[in-house]
């Protein structure tokens, strides 16, 4: 970050994508309140044909022009489109963000697609039309900088295809709110996208590229509306409805099986992995792609990581669903590295460990990234799983520490170290009796515990700490009067982040908040507190922006693991006796 599916039976038919460039600008900003109703779903179905193919260096020597048309057959995507049910409403591009984008590409459609089924296929064709273009972009006037962040931004607009596919084939209200949560993710993308250029200090007119020029984050803009309030209004913006938490602590999602498996002494690895050759592997990277060849299924699948020091950057890529890693302790077993911004890295390709597999575990581990405060941005873990948890983990860094990148995430009695911006990304996470701790910044620096990342209201995203602890950690204890500390500062326009019963040490500023660029944000976001304690608890020196709440409990309870995180479809069919959350 820069300092600054059931499915029915379907006819189908092939799309053919044609419609001009446009250029856009990525905010989303101050969209008129849609008031829709249920449609009809479509499914946009996107297949991948052939093996995912950097795209090679070409002759030509703009960035910026199209290659030969073969380079447009190194990743071949089908769309086919199929009909779904629910009930149908009238629906306006002018209760959309983007009416004059709407109207031009679904406003006159007409036939047996929907409003919210046109409005997705026409996001759809854009995206892959980008993804198109963006292979056949010659690199070869590129630097290693740029390089870096153009990969990045085609394996996000791959990752935007997936999440669009998922959004497509979601039918009825549960699968709205999922729907909601993979187009919140398919936004993060392009705003990443864009930061990978901006963090790396490229000067290449990524805004002209594929990726920027074609509308595709308006139109995410636009479908976010329309799937919003089909999904019910206001309750599809916190992640939907009136879920609950379990007696035990877990969300409802947390099925009853893995429940026992986190809260087991033992736990039956179907992997070991043991520096010492006692084990099957001797490093994570190698279990980790030995167990997509050798399981059956996507039941779950336990590493255990035996207590060493694992000096590696670890992928757990989207094929591999349902991974639990578990360790020996925090502190016994830790994973580290040392990527950061200043030696070339994105922030998003920084992270020691990365998760983008969904219903990704972990337990019992420590992940660490020891560049140190001189070098910025240095993510320790970086986690875009949908339906993950982090079980008693600690993540170990100074800026940029827990990339909370996207979808639904549960942290749970871990311990987080870090000085700026230490706590964000654009998640919908708890963090709940947790353990924060600031440390030593570097000199003129402010310490700030989270930057959220919500760039669009209609986003069901946003960080929520609950019932934990924050205090200065052992090297800031003794000079904690030489730096000011702060809660969060707004990365985006609607930055999200509320703490909650939470003990608030002496460091933080009777402030509470910090700016992020002047009055940037200051009346879009929402940070709110409810219920602290402590001596940086005090409400009455608090920022006085329009944005900022002190919160009632009924302000709170929206923000709990039960309301915040669980959607409909996560819930278990087994009852389970209710427990508010807060």
């Amino acid at each position: 970050m820069n300092q600054y599916i059931q499915s029915r039976k379907r006819k189908k038919r092939r799309l053919h994508i044609s419609f001009p460039l446009h250029f856009f600008s990525p905010s989303c900003r101050n969209p008129p309140p849609p008031d829709f109703s249920l449609w009809p779903s479509v499914a946009l179905i996107v297949t991948l044909q052939s093996p995912l193919q950097s795209p090679s260096n070409q002759d030509s020597k703009s960035p910026n022009l199209i290659g030969p048309s073969s380079r447009l057959q190194a990743r071949s995507l089908t769309v086919r489109i199929a009909t779904c049910s629910s009930t149908p409403t009238v629906l306006s591009c002018n209760q959309t963000p983007y009416p004059q984008l709407c109207t031009s590409s679904v406003g006159t459609s007409s036939g047996r697609l929907s409003f919210r089924d046109s409005a997705f296929r026409a996001t759809m064709e854009r995206v892959v039309r980008a993804h198109q273009l963006a292979l056949a972009v010659d690199q070869s006037t590129m630097d290693d900088r740029a390089k870096a962040a153009w990969s990045d931004c085609l394996a996000l607009c791959e990752d935007t295809i997936s999440k669009l596919n998922s959004t497509c084939t979601a039918a009825g209200s549960s699968s709205r709110e999922d729907a909601q949560t993979w187009l919140s993710a398919a936004l993060a993308n392009q705003e990443t996208c864009l930061n990978g250029f901006a963090d790396l200090g490229s000067s290449f007119p990524v805004q002209s590229s594929p990726f920027m020029a074609n509308n595709v984050s308006e139109s995410i803009c636009n479908d976010l509306a329309i799937n919003k309030a089909s999904s019910g209004g206001a309750a599809a913006s916190l992640g939907g409805g009136n879920r609950r938490l379990l007696s035990d602590g877990f969300p409802r999602w947390v099925s009853a099986a893995d429940r026992k498996l986190l809260q087991s002494s033992t736990v039956k690895a179907n992997i070991v992995v043991a520096q010492d050759g006692s084990g099957d592997y001797k490093t994570i990277s190698e279990a980790v792609a030995a167990s997509v060849k050798l399981r059956s299924g996507t039941s779950r699948y336990v590493i255990h990581v035996k207590a060493g020091t694992y000096k590696e950057n670890v992928q757990i890529t989207k094929s591999m669903k349902n991974l639990m890693m578990v360790g020996d302790g925090i502190g016994s077993t830790v994973v580290t590295g040392s990527k950061n911004v200043q030696d070339g890295s994105t922030t998003f390709q920084s992270a020691t460990f990365a998760v983008t597999g969904d219903g990704f575990i972990a337990q019992d581990m420590t992940f660490e990234n020891t560049a140190g405060a001189a070098k910025h941005q240095a993510v320790a873990l970086r986690s875009g799983s949908d339906l993950s948890v982090f079980y008693r983990c600690s993540f170990k860094g100074y800026q940029d520490t827990l990339y909370v990148y996207s979808q639904r995430q549960f942290y749970r009695n871990c311990d987080i170290y870090g000085t700026v911006d230490f706590i964000f990304g654009d998640a919908a996470v708890v963090l709940q009796s947790c353990n924060i701790y600031v440390r030593r910044p570097m000199a003129g620096q402010k310490n700030t515990v989270t930057a959220q990342g919500r760039s669009d209201p209609n986003e069901n995203t946003g960080i929520s700490i609950h019932d934990c602890t924050v205090a200065a950690a052992s090297d800031l204890q003794p000079v904690q009067g030489s730096f000011k500390s702060f809660l969060g500062r707004p990365w985006k326009a609607y930055s999200r982040t509320v703490v909650m019963k939470t003990s608030l040490g002496s460091l933080i500023d009777p402030a509470g908040w910090l700016e992020w660029d002047g009055n940037f944000a200051l009346s879009t976001l929402y940070y709110g507190e409810y219920g602290n304690t402590g001596a940086g608890a005090g409400t009455g020196g608090r920022v006085k922006w329009a944005g900022y709440h002190v919160m009632t409990a009924t302000d709170a309870a929206k923000f709990t693991v039960g309301n915040f995180i669980s959607g409909a479809s996560w819930i278990p069919a087994t009852g389970v006796p209710y427990t508010s959350g807060l």
